[in-house]
This record gives C-alpha cells, sequence and structure tokens, in this order.
C-alpha cells in the first residue's frame, strides 16, 4: 500500500515535469503528419524553337510576262456593249378605240374630216371652204378648232398637203401637241394625298370618286372618301356603298352640315390613321351660280387649314356628251378654283369626244382620267400618244371605214 502511493506520487511528478518542459521550450514539435506538404516548384516549359522563314517560290520570269501581256490586252481591250433593251410590247388600243368609235364616226369632228378627205389622191386649197363648215358645228371649241384649221388651210395654200393621208398626218401630229401638255394618273406625293373632286350635277362625279379609290385600293394605297356633298342623302349612300365594296371608310355628317367640316374631319382621321388618300366629294354645281362657286373656295381655305398645301389635287369632272359646253363649265371652274386635272366621263357614248383638245388646248389643265363605261375598270388613266392613236386611227381612210 505504501509503496503503492509512493509510485503514483513519483507518476505525478513525471507528468508535471515533462509538461513543464513542453511549455518552457514553446510547444511541441509537430509530427510529421502535422507537418505541410509543400508543392513543388514549376519548371519552365522549354520554348519552341522558332520556325525557319519560309522563302517565296521563285516565279519564272515567263509567267510573269504572261499575265502582264493578258492584263495590257484586257485594258486595251473596248468594254462590252450592253445588250440592247427588249422594245415594250405592243399597247392594246382595242378597248380604248372601241370606247372612241362614236367619236371617229360620222357625227364627231375627226370622222366628219375623215369623210371629207377619203378617196381623194389630190388636195386643193379649195377644200380649206368645205373644212370650214365643219368648223361651225365642232364639237373640239370654236377656239382650238379655228387654230387647228388654220394650219390646215396654211399647209393646202403651200401645197405642203397634197394628199388625204399628209392631211391626216398633220391633223394627228396637231392632237399630240394639244394634248403633249402632261396628264395620266395622280402621283401620291403626300400623307394624306388630298384630291378635291368638283363638277355639275349629273356629270359622274361620285361614281368616278369610288373608281378612283378603287384604283388606288388595287394599287396598294388605303383611302378614305370625305362625303361632302351633305346635301344630297343618295351621295352619301352612294359613298357608302364604294366604301364597302372597296373597303375603306367614309366620313359624313348630318344632312345640310358645313361640306367643309365634314371634309377637315376626313384630312384630321386620314393624318391620325396613317392613310394615303383622301378623296373629298363636294356637291354639283352649275358653274353660273356664283354663291355655289364661292362654297368651293372656301372649302378649299378649310382643307389648307386641315393640311398645309391642301388640296393637292383639284380634279374637275366632265361630262364628254356635253361638248362645247363641258369647254364652257372647265372655265368658270377654273376661275372661281385652281384646278390641276380633268377627268372626262361617258366617252364611250357620245362622238363629242374631241372636245378633249378644246379643254386642253384653251385651259392648259392636263387630263388625268377618261371614262369608258360604268365598271370601275374602264376608268383609264390618260396617255396622249395612245388616245390620239386609238381617235385618228392609221389614215383617214381606216378612219372613215371604222
Amino acid at each position: 500500500m505504501t509503496y503503492t502511493i509512493i509510485a503514483i506520487v513519483v507518476l505525478v511528478v513525471v507528468v508535471l515535469f515533462v509538461l513543464i518542459s513542453r511549455r518552457s521550450s514553446g510547444g511541441a514539435e509537430p509530427t510529421a503528419a502535422e507537418k505541410p506538404t509543400s508543392l513543388p516548384k514549376a519548371q519552365p516549359k522549354p520554348a519552341r524553337p522558332a520556325a525557319p522563314e519560309q522563302q517565296p517560290a521563285e516565279v519564272p520570269k515567263e509567267a510573269v510576262s504572261a499575265a502582264r501581256a493578258s492584263a495590257a490586252k484586257q485594258a486595251a481591250a473596248p468594254a462590252p456593249e450592253p445588250e440592247p433593251e427588249p422594245p415594250p410590247p405592243p399597247r392594246d388600243l382595242s378597248v380604248l378605240r372601241k370606247g372612241l368609235a362614236k367619236a371617229r364616226g360620222d357625227g364627231g369632228f375627226l370622222g366628219r374630216l375623215a369623210n371629207l378627205f377619203a378617196g381623194r389622191k389630190e388636195l386643193d386649197p379649195a377644200i380649206a371652204d368645205q373644212v370650214e363648215e365643219i368648223r361651225l358645228t365642232s364639237d373640239v371649241g370654236v377656239a382650238t378648232t379655228q387654230a387647228i384649221l388654220g394650219r390646215l388651210r396654211d399647209g393646202l395654200g403651200k401645197n405642203e398637203l397634197q394628199s388625204s393621208q399628209a392631211v391626216w398626218d398633220a391633223l394627228r401630229a396637231d392632237a399630240k401637241r394639244i394634248l403633249g401638255i402632261g396628264g395620266g394618273k395622280v402621283a401620291v406625293s403626300h400623307k394624306p394625298e388630298v384630291i378635291f373632286m368638283v363638277g355639275v350635277n349629273g356629270v359622274g362625279k361620285t361614281t368616278t370618286i369610288g373608281k378612283l379609290a378603287s384604283k388606288f385600293k388595287s394599287d396598294g394605297r388605303s383611302v378614305l372618301l370625305a362625303a361632302g356633298d351633305t346635301f344630297r342623302a343618295a351621295a352619301v349612300q352612294q359613298l357608302e356603298v364604294w366604301g364597302k365594296r372597296i373597303g375603306c371608310d367614309v366620313v359624313k355628317g348630318k344632312e345640310g352640315a358645313d361640306p367643309g367640316a365634314v371634309i377637315f374631319d376626313a384630312i384630321q382621321k386620314a393624318k391620325q390613321t396613317g392613310v394615303d388618300v383622301v378623296l373629298a366629294d363636294t356637291a354639283g354645281r352649275l358653274q353660273t351660280k356664283t354663291p355655289l362657286m364661292d362654297e368651293l373656295k372656301k372649302i378649299a381655305r378649310t382643307m389648307q387649314k386641315a393640311m398645309d398645301g391642301a388640296p393637292h389635287e383639284t380634279l374637275l369632272v366632265l361630262d364628254a356628251t356635253n361638248g362645247q359646253n363641258a369647254v364652257s363649265q372647265a372655265k368658270m371652274f377654273q376661275e372661281a378654283i385652281p384646278l390641276t386635272g380633268i377627268v372626262l366621263t361617258k366617252l364611250d357614248g357620245t362622238a363629242k369626244g374631241g372636245v378633249i383638245l378644246g379643254i386642253t388646248d384653251e385651259l392648259k389643265i392636263p387630263v388625268r382620267y377618261v371614262g369608258l363605261g360604268e365598271r370601275a375598270d374602264d376608268l383609264r388613266e390618260f396617255n396622249a400618244d395612245e388616245f390620239v392613236e386609238a381617235l385618228f386611227g392609221a389614215s383617214a381612210e381606216e378612219t372613215a371605214a371604222a
């Protein structure tokens, strides 16, 4: 028992001695497991040897000389001429010629001239007196007929026109000169393009607007119709029928409303919705009625307020069957408001198609469209060369036989 106690005491003393020794020496040395493993330093990669510089292959002198000679030959050779464009296909004038058949007939100015010259191998100045008789009843217009026949009489007096073919060619050239001031379809150059339609009662104005709308739609343009004829309920209904048929909106007001206000609203709507074309209808009016003509001026001023520069086109619709009266109408409307074009309707139903020469010659207003029937496709864009060719034909004999 005594030895056991002594042994325990000795053991405690030894342990204390060991702990005191470690603390005085700064702690025990870490074991091998506790020591951190040091990473080996990365060895630099050996540099790749530089590739030996390649020397360009030597080109034979003969090849260089041949290449230079070929380049010089190509430079000296003339540039190839562009291939000529194929000629345009012949125009189909059958529909237009058919529509002008009555104007080429015996009752028209040209038909009577054709009958006068047909079959004559030679002409003398005395025939000018017979031509003068035709002038008195001409549908072309007094001033224009007088100018045309005056030039014809001079040519006969100087023996420059010695055959019926020569006379016919001279008349055809005169007609091309008169109609060559321009014309054709309305060019859409504004957004919206505002087109103001005017004319007397019964000329087919509202129908013409519907046909024009159909043509613009077929060209990919959006259209808005303005029912400015607020005095005739049938005109508004007619426009609504066209609108449903071709798919465009109609802006209208109450019966008897201010037409200028209706058209103003239509232009504003077109601007807001991005519509391409506005076709503005107006009530038909006699050219001799001053208050009604003054109303057109007021409507035009209102359109200007709605859009700067509007209306961009003012088209006068004329009935070809009115003959010389159509020339008088054009003069009166031109005095009231500036006209930019003519639409001549019902050419297929009259022998007075020559009136187009009088209007263009006296007023210097281009023709935009001509109407040759009831269908929308029967409103044709005016082309002076085609019109003259269809109206005059190839010769006096051909026209007389038509």
